[in-house]
C-alpha cells in the first residue's frame, strides 16, 4: 500500500497525505519530499511532520509527481480560465473595506477563474462567492472582517422560494452575512496558505452571545449553504464571530490541513458545524478553540421552523483536537437525524470530553451508526459521554426533560444506537472512563466496546460528566451507564484499576 494519497486538487495547491493510516495527527517521524514536474525538474521540496499537508504555488493544467522514499504520486491540478488579483481590481491595504472592489471583481468572474488575494491584510466585509472559483489566499495574506457590524449586510431567516437560509442553532433566524459566504454554489475551492480572521477580537460580537442585535444574530467565519462539492484547503481561520466554519445542506464538502483557532474564553466559537450535510470529510485539522471542536448538528423543532434532514456520511480523520468543550460532538440539535458519522486516527487533548452524544426529550430525531477508532486522547476529562438529559432551551430543566420516570414514546422522543468504540486510548482521565446516559423509555442500544485502554489523572477533581440535573460529582469513574445496552465489552483496562459500573 502506498504511503501518499491524493486528497484534493486546486488550480494551484494539492493537500496529500502520507502515512495516514499508521499515524493521528503528527507524523511519529519527519518525512522529506520532493515535488518533480514532466521534464524530472525538482520544482519545491520539503518537509512533512504532519499527516496531511498542502503544497502551494503549483501552476494550473499541470501534472507533477510526488516523491517520498519509494513511493510516488501523480499530481493534476486543475484546468484555470484566467487569475485575477485583487489589488489590480481596485483592493488595497489602505482602504477601510475591500468588499466593493473584491465583490466586483467576484462577480465578474469566469467558470473555472481564480481570485487571488496576495501577501497583505486586507479588511474586508462580507464576501459572496459563486459557482466554479477558486479563491487563493497566498502565503501571507490577511483577509480580515471588518470590526464594524453596519458593513455587514444581514442574511434572511428563508430565501425567498422558502427554503432555510439563516441558521442560528437549528432554527430558521435572521443572521448577519459571514466574512465568506457561499450560497447555492457547485464546484468551489477555498484554499493557500493564507489567513481567513474573523476579526472578531477587535470586534463587539463575543459580548452578546445569546441576544440579537439590529434584528440578526451573529456571523459565521465561512457560511456554506445549499452548495455542492466544495473543498477548502491550507488555510488558517481565527477569530470567529460564532462558528467558525458552517456548512450547511451541503452534500460533498471537504475541509483539509486546516488551522482553526479561536480564543478559549470567546463564546460558542466551534471549529467546524456540519449541519443538515451529506458527504462531508474532515481531514487533518487542528482546532484549538472556545466551544466543540467539531459539532454535527440536524435542526431542531421549533416554532420558526428549522432544518428538515439529515446529516449522515461524515468521516473525520487525521484530526487534532486540543482545548474546546468537546473533540466530536453530535447534538443538541439532532432532530432531523445524524447517522453514519466515522471518527479515526485522531489525537485530542486537553478537551472537556472526547465524543459527546447531546440530546433531550422534545427533539426527536435519532443518533445511529456512531464509530470512534483508532483514537488517542490526552487530559481529556470524560472520553466518551452520551447525555439524553441535556438542559438546553428555556426548558431545559423542567420535569418534562429531567424526569428519570419513563415517558410515553413519541415522535418527540429520541433514540441513540450503535455507538462503537475500538483501539482507543485515554490518559489522565479526570471524572470517568465512559458515560451513558438513556432515557428510561428509550435507552441506548448497541454499545460496543472494544481494546478501550485508560489511565487516570493523579490531580483529578470530582465533576459531573456532562450537563443535566442530578449528575453525581465523579472523578475516576469506570463505564457509567443508566439505561444503556451493551452488544459488546472486551479489552477494557483501566488503570488504577476499577470495577466498571453499570445499571
Amino acid at each position: 500500500m502506498s504511503r501518499l494519497a491524493l486528497i484534493a486538487v486546486s488550480t494551484r495547491t494539492a493537500t496529500v497525505s502520507i502515512d495516514a493510516e499508521q499515524s493521528h495527527f503528527l507524523l511519529a517521524e519527519l518525512v522529506d519530499w520532493r515535488l518533480i514536474n514532466d521534464e524530472s525538474e525538482t520544482v519545491a521540496t520539503g518537509v512533512a511532520d504532519q499527516a496531511v499537508f498542502t503544497i502551494h504555488d503549483l501552476q494550473p493544467s499541470t501534472r507533477y509527481r510526488l516523491l517520498c522514499d519509494r513511493d510516488e504520486l501523480d499530481i493534476n491540478t486543475s484546468r484555470e480560465s484566467t487569475l485575477v488579483n485583487i489589488v489590480d481590481e481596485g483592493a488595497s491595504l489602505e482602504l477601510d473595506d475591500n468588499a466593493p472592489r473584491i465583490q466586483a471583481a467576484i462577480n465578474t468572474l469566469p467558470n473555472g477563474a481564480t481570485l487571488v488575494i496576495p501577501a497583505g491584510t486586507f479588511r474586508s466585509g462580507p464576501l459572496f462567492l459563486k459557482s466554479n472559483m477558486t479563491l487563493l489566499l497566498e502565503e501571507g495574506a490577511v483577509l480580515l472582517g471588518h470590526e464594524n457590524r453596519k458593513h455587514y449586510p444581514i442574511l434572511p431567516a428563508r430565501h425567498a422560494d422558502g427554503r432555510v437560509l439563516g441558521t442560528w442553532e437549528g432554527v430558521a433566524e435572521a443572521c448577519f452575512a459571514s466574512l465568506i459566504t457561499a450560497i447555492d454554489c457547485q464546484n468551489l475551492n477555498i484554499t493557500g496558505a493564507g489567513l481567513i480572521n474573523g476579526g472578531a477580537d477587535a470586534a463587539d460580537w463575543w459580548t452578546w452571545p445569546k441576544e440579537t442585535r439590529d434584528g440578526a444574530r451573529r456571523p459565521r467565519t465561512l457560511f456554506v449553504s445549499h452548495s455542492d462539492h466544495v473543498q477548502v484547503t491550507g488555510l488558517t481561520i481565527c477569530n470567529s464571530p460564532s462558528w467558525t466554519v458552517h456548512p450547511v445542506f451541503c452534500r460533498d464538502f471537504l475541509a483539509a490541513d486546516l488551522r482553526i483557532s479561536n480564543d478559549p474564553h470567546s463564546p460558542n466559537t466551534d471549529g467546524l458545524n456540519p449541519e443538515c450535510s451529506r458527504d462531508v470529510r474532515l481531514v487533518g485539522i487542528h482546532f484549538s478553540v472556545g466551544d466543540d471542536c467539531i459539532a454535527i448538528k440536524a435542526g431542531k423543532r421549533d416554532l420558526k421552523g428549522g432544518l428538515d434532514q439529515p446529516c449522515e456520511g461524515i468521516l473525520i480523520e487525521n484530526c487534532h483536537m486540543q482545548r474546546g468543550h468537546g473533540g466530536v460532538v453530535i447534538g443538541s440539535e439532532m432532530s432531523g437525524t445524524v447517522r453514519d458519522v466515522t471518527i479515526r486516527r485522531c489525537s485530542l487533548r486537553a478537551t472537556d470530553r472526547g465524543l459527546r452524544i447531546k440530546t433531550r426529550r422534545g427533539r426527536g430525531g435519532q443518533v445511529s451508526n456512531i464509530s470512534l477508532d483508532d483514537c488517542y486522547m490526552d487530559q481529556v476529562a470524560t472520553p466518551l459521554v452520551i447525555n439524553a438529559f441535556y438542559f438546553c432551551d428555556a426548558d431545559g430543566k423542567s420535569d418534562y426533560v429531567q424526569s428519570r420516570s419513563a415517558l410515553p414514546v413519541t415522535d418527540a422522543t429520541p433514540k441513540i444506537s450503535g455507538i462503537h468504540l475500538r483501539n482507543v486510548v485515554a490518559d489522565n482521565v479526570g471524572i470517568a472512563a465512559a458515560a451513558f446516559y438513556g432515557l428510561p423509555e428509550s435507552p441506548v442500544t448497541g454499545i460496543s466496546i472494544e481494546n478501550y485502554r485508560v489511565t487516570f489523572d493523579p490531580n483529578a477533581k470530582p465533576d459531573v460528566p456532562d450537563m443535566a440535573c442530578g449528575f453525581i460529582p465523579l472523578r475516576h469513574g469506570g463505564i457509567i451507564a443508566e439505561n444503556a445496552e451493551f452488544d459488546r465489552r472486551d479489552g477494557i483496562v483501566l488503570t488504577p484499576s476499577l470495577q466498571s459500573v453499570s445499571a
